[in-house]
């Protein structure tokens, strides 16, 4: 009778042990990373939609490494390196996430599956009301995204791959990456994804670090007049417009535009069935799936590249560098209006749509239970979307020239 051999039937267990000690520690460290995210989402410290099925699939793709016939190592999820065709059929269907990576993430769609729906929830009546606070707010918060470009460029990176690792201040780094850094984006993309998730719990400390508690406190008084509530016909004819002006002025980021405006314009139209499908089953959907691959490529020999380091570094600081921006914006807000405003608002503006909001309102309702930030947050929030693409949408037309 033919021996087993335990090495060939756990071969998980194997390829650990054969793999060289900074493989094998990154996939032990990189499985353990991704229980711990997926605890943290079901605990809510993190957003749970995304870090939930990330985590889990981190720690899957680190654990099932099989030898393939040939002695090569590698797993059954999906192979983002693939460049040619022949290969490229063969491997769809083998790999079970390969059609979806291929399909949807790396041209782009998936990103604008979720602007749809994250069109569906804005309501533009918060930016037409304040629309000139809105759009400061804006500004200030793209202070990482502006920032780390130039530091980027000083650590040694191109200016394409700086402009794609500054858009994590911005939130667009997924639609920058795949038209500045095709060689890089995956590594990226992971980096900026992982921050961003980690806004939800990192963000109230940083607020409450540069924003006293009476501030946080403040309760502003109501305006003179009430707020004007536009009609749908108005609202409507501002996103149409809007989407126009900025396809004219950006083509390169029309899918982008397009997808956030035929999003408003849904919700406004009152097609409900669309507009429960979009922000619903597509929505969560099409972020779930982004949770998983975003995972599935946390692979350990993808992350050992010399330049994640750097990426891991800039990533964290442009976040941070942004919600400074943002909170200083508050601060102008607060001594403009002599007063009557919230600094905390000015994180809102960090266009995590609609996490920052949230997060604004929870830090001041649990110091001042009767104060409502929330409409003016979401403004801020959604015209920090809009810049955000705007931005993103010159970056990936001026670099490339540089």
């Amino acid at each position: 009778m033919e021996r087993f051999d335990l090495g060939n039937i756990f071969q998980g267990i194997s390829t650990l042990l054969q793999a060289d000690s900074a493989i094998m520690y990154a996939r032990i460290g990189l499985i353990l990373l991704g229980i711990l995210l997926v605890y943290l989402g079901r605990r809510g410290v993190l957003e749970p939609l995304v870090m939930i099925p990330m985590g889990l699939g981190m720690a899957a793709v680190n654990a099932g490494v099989l030898i393939f016939p040939g002695g090569m190592h590698g797993n059954l999820f999906l192979d983002p390196m693939v460049t040619e065709t022949d290969q490229l059929m063969n491997i769809l269907q083998i790999d079970f996430l390969q059609p979806i990576y291929t399909f949807t993430f790396s041209n782009g769609l998936i990103a604008c599956l979720i602007f749809m729906g994250i069109g569906t929830m804005l309501d533009i009546n918060f930016v037409l009301a304040k629309p000139l606070q809105s759009m400061f707010l804006a500004l200030c918060a793209e202070l990482g995204t502006f920032a780390v470009l130039p530091i980027a460029y000083s650590m040694g990176l191109s200016p394409s791959d700086s402009a794609s690792i500054a858009m994590v201040g911005g939130a667009m780094v997924l639609f920058t990456s795949l038209n500045l850094s095709k060689e890089i984006f995956v590594p990226i993309t992971v980096v900026a994804y992982l921050y961003l998730g980690l806004t939800y719990g990192g963000y109230p400390y940083l607020v409450r670090a540069m924003v006293p508690k009476r501030l946080r406190a403040i309760k502003m008084k109501p305006a003179k007049k009430p707020v004007k509530q536009y009609s749908a016909a108005t609202k409507i004819s501002f996103a149409v417009v809007m989407c126009v002006i900025l396809c004219l002025l950006f083509p390169v980021a029309a899918p982008l535009f397009f997808s956030l405006f035929i999003g408003v314009v849904i919700k406004e139209s009152g097609l409900k069935h669309v507009n429960d499908f979009i922000s619903g089953p597509m929505l969560y959907g099409s972020t779930f799936f982004l949770g998983i691959l975003l995972g599935v490529l946390c692979d350990a020999h993808t992350l050992l590249d010399p330049t994640v380091l750097k990426l891991l570094v800039l990533g964290i600081l442009a976040l941070l560098i942004s919600g400074i921006g943002g909170i200083l914006g508050g601060y102008l807000m607060y001594f403009f209006k002599r007063g009557n405003f919230n600094p905390v608002i000015g994180i809102a503006a960090v266009s995590c749509v609609p996490t920052t909001a949230k997060v604004a309102q929870k830090i001041v309702a649990h110091d001042n239970p009767s104060s409502m930030i929330l409409p003016d947050a979401l403004g801020a929030n959604i015209m920090g979307v809009i810049t955000s693409a705007i931005i993103a949408a010159i970056y990936v037309t001026v670099v490339p020239m540089l």
